[in-house]
C-alpha cells in the first residue's frame, strides 16, 4: 500500500499551533491512508465486515467503524465517507496494508473493488471553533452536522468531524492538490500546524489510536468506541458475540483514562510502558503529549479496579513519572452496575 510522505511534527511553534486549534483554527496533514470501496454491493458487503451499521448509510454521510478479530479484539479503526457511489475509509497508515488485504480477501462474489487510494487522496484536517468560517472562506462546502459529507469541486470531499476539538472537518483532497489546499485554507484563516498539535488535542478528547493506545487484548468497550464505532444491536460481523456479551453481562476489565504526569524536566514515558500502583502493574501507557494547558498528559489503559484517586507511576527507569487519573476522563455511568449483573441481582431470592 502506498506510504504517505513523512510529515512535520510542528511548523515552528507547537504550543501556538495547539492554541490555534483550541481558540481559532489550524490545518494539519495527518498522513492518513485511504481505501476506496466502489461497487454496487459496497454497503451490504461492508455491513458484514464492520462493527457499524452501514447497510443503509445514506450518500453524503459518514461514520466510524472497527474491524475486530474472532475474540472481539480491535484490529483496525477507520472513518467512512459515502459519496458519489464510493465508500472511502481513511485509517492510520501503520495498519492500512493489513486492512486492505483483509478487505480484498473477503470480496468473494460481491460486486465491490476495494483499492488503495492513498496515492490519489490526502486527508487535511481543520480543527477549531472557526472551522466553518475557514471552510466557507476557502470556497469549500460547510457540512452542518458531525459526519455529514459534501463533495468538493474538482474531486474530493469534506466531512464534518465531532473531534478532536471544539469543531473539526476532514478534507479528503486530490494528492496532487494538497499543497494548494493547505495554502488555500491558511489564507482563509487556518494556521498551518504539525502532528504534535493534533495529537495533543486528540489525547485531550480521549480518542485512541490502534496499536498505540490499544494492545492485542483491547476490546471496543475499554477505549470508548461504543457507540461511535460499534452498533450494539446489529449482528453479522466478526467478534460480535464478545461485544454483545460484554455489553449485556459485564464490564471490560480495563478502561481508558487520561493521566496527568508529574515529570518536571524528566524524560516522558513512551507507549507500551507500564502503569504501576505500589510497584504492581495495573495498566499500560498509550499516547504521551505535552498539552498547552494541561502539561504532560497521557492516555492509558488501566484496570477497572484502580481507584480514580490512586497514586500511580507511569513509565520505567528514567521515564518513570508520578501520575494521577483525571476523574473527568471517566464517565459517571462507567462505574454503574452492568445491565446483566443488575438483572441477576434482582432475580436472587430474598431472605
Amino acid at each position: 500500500m502506498s506510504a504517505p510522505e513523512e510529515l512535520p511534527l510542528h511548523r515552528g511553534d507547537p504550543f501556538a499551533e495547539q492554541r490555534a486549534m483550541a481558540r481559532s483554527a489550524a490545518v494539519v496533514d495527518r498522513g492518513r491512508a485511504v481505501v476506496a470501496v466502489p461497487g454496487e454491493d459496497r454497503l451490504s458487503w461492508l455491513h458484514l465486515l464492520l462493527t457499524q451499521h452501514v447497510s443503509e448509510l445514506p450518500d453524503g454521510t459518514g461514520t466510524e467503524a472497527l474491524v475486530l478479530d474472532l475474540n472481539g479484539r480491535v484490529q483496525h479503526h477507520m472513518v467512512l465517507a459515502h459519496t458519489g457511489g464510493v465508500v472511502y475509509l481513511d485509517t492510520d497508515p501503520d495498519g492500512a496494508a493489513e486492512l486492505l488485504g483483509y478487505l480484498q480477501k473477503m470480496v468473494f462474489w460481491s460486486k465491490v473493488e476495494p483499492r488503495d487510494a492513498t496515492a490519489e487522496l490526502a486527508v487535511l484536517t481543520v480543527v477549531g471553533p472557526d472551522t466553518a468560517a475557514v471552510l466557507a472562506a476557502a470556497g469549500a462546502p460547510v457540512p452542518e452536522r458531525p459526519l455529514q459529507v459534501a463533495g468538493l469541486d474538482g474531486g474530493g470531499l469534506v466531512r464534518r468531524m465531532p473531534w478532536p476539538g471544539p469543531d473539526a472537518a476532514d478534507l479528503v483532497v486530490p494528492r496532487a492538490e494538497v499543497d494548494a489546499w493547505r495554502a488555500r485554507l491558511a489564507a482563509a484563516g487556518a494556521r498551518p500546524a504539525g502532528s504534535m498539535a493534533f495529537e495533543a488535542l486528540r489525547v485531550e478528547s480521549l480518542q485512541p489510536v490502534v496499536g498505540v493506545d490499544t494492545d492485542d487484548r483491547t476490546n471496543p468497550h475499554e477505549v470508548g468506541w461504543i457507540p461511535s464505532a460499534v452498533h450494539l444491536t446489529k449482528g453479522c460481523y466478526r467478534g460480535q458475540e464478545t461485544v454483545a456479551r460484554v455489553a449485556n453481562l459485564g464490564r471490560p476489565p480495563r478502561r481508558m483514562v487520561l493521566l496527568h504526569l508529574d515529570t518536571g524536566d524528566e524524560e516522558l514515558p513512551v507507549p507500551g510502558d507500564p502503569v504501576t500502583r505500589d510497584g504492581r502493574p495495573v495498566g499500560r501507557v498509550g499516547t504521551v503529549v505535552q498539552h498547552h494547558e494541561l502539561g504532560p498528559v497521557a492516555l492509558a489503559l488501566v484496570k477497572r479496579s484502580v481507584p480514580l484517586e490512586a497514586d500511580l507511576v507511569a513509565g520505567v527507569d528514567e521515564r518513570a513519572a508520578p501520575a494521577r487519573i483525571d476523574p473527568d476522563s471517566v464517565p459517571p455511568e462507567d462505574d454503574a452496575p452492568a445491565p446483566g449483573r443488575a438483572a441477576q441481582g434482582r432475580l436472587r431470592p430474598t431472605r
